[in-house]
């Protein structure tokens, strides 16, 4: 925790959800459901969302309800469709591609008690409203918060960029968190995204940020390349120019935090109390000029 103390003075709120009715707003939030996706291009089944996870999603209030204006993502031990846990995913993006909220630069904050234990992977996270520069991770991914779930004093930033999958890159930022709090305490997390920068912030106060990225839109059939001049590389700060909508998830096992063992402890939930956007007073300006790092033409020296 390096950074200073931000205050709001420099953000006005432009969205906001406080969770204040008795249940999830469906003009804010959708749902995905079930264990995958179908990748068209490819005519095949993806199973566990790509990452080999265990959860089935529904929008069932089992497993997502709000309560006492706190909103409740919670995953079950219980199979479903194959699958042996439930829990839920919500998005600011109808499964049909429309919009329900989407946003270019801003301060994006969530307030929220955060599940542990080994197999969990919970997450606040971000993605692009269309794919402008090609499948992920060439439009990109931000992920304002997320966990290995055997881990609770550590918090991850990070961001997906690149070229189409599997020539994407990832950077991730770790905080340990002061004191002795762990993510099952409440805290404030968050980014400001402006033009050519990404910051991450716990409890307002800035822990890393992020100034060097690159996006390439050209692929193989699909299947993303490597660059392999300048000109392949798409302008600055490109996959990080366009609207981004917001998700919420828990989900369980996967090959990152890999599979739960006897001691993770069911139902598992992450806690909501608000989710707000803000804009910043007087605009962003020109972008912040990209870091120096290696662009994969470039030879490793």
């Amino acid at each position: 925790m390096t950074e200073r103390k931000e205050t709001k003075s420099r953000w006005k709120l432009v969205w906001r959800d406080e969770f204040t009715g008795s249940s999830v707003n469906p003009d804010k939030w959708d749902f995905d459901i079930g264990n995958g996706f179908y990748d068209y291009k490819n005519n095949a089944w993806i199973p566990g969302w790509g990452n080999e996870e265990l959860q089935y999603y529904t929008r069932e209030p089992e497993n997502v309800f709000v309560q006492d204006s706190v909103l409740h993502i919670r995953a079950l031990k219980e199979s479903l469709h194959g699958c042996g846990y439930t829990s839920a995913r919500l998005k600011t993006r109808k499964r049909d591609g429309t919009s329900l909220f989407a946003k270019q630069y801003g301060k994006f904050e969530f307030r929220a008690k955060v599940p542990h234990g080994k197999g969990m992977w919970p997450a606040l996270w971000m993605l692009p409203q269309d794919d402008k520069y090609g499948g992920w991770a060439a439009s990109g991914e931000i992920d304002v918060m997320e966990i290995l779930g055997e881990q609770p004093d550590k918090v991850l930033g990070s961001i997906h960029y690149g070229a189409s999958f599997p020539k994407r890159e990832l950077v991730t930022h770790t905080l340990k968190i002061p004191g002795k709090s762990t993510v099952a305490d409440w805290h404030v997390y968050a980014v400001e995204w402006e033009p050519g920068e990404i910051r991450w912030l716990l409890d307002g106060v800035v822990w890393a940020k992020q100034n060097f990225w690159w996006s390439c839109s050209k692929n193989n059939d699909g299947v993303g390349i490597d660059p392999r001049r300048a000109a392949d590389i798409n302008a600055w700060p490109a996959p990080f120019d366009q609207p981004f909508y917001l998700v919420m998830n828990v989900a369980v096992g996967g090959n990152f935090p890999g599979v739960p063992n006897a001691d993770t402890h069911f139902p598992a939930e992450l806690l909501v109390d608000y989710v707000r956007v803000y804009e910043r007073i007087g605009g962003y300006g020109d972008p912040v000029p990209r870091a120096k790092g290696r662009m994969p033409y470039q030879k490793q020296k």
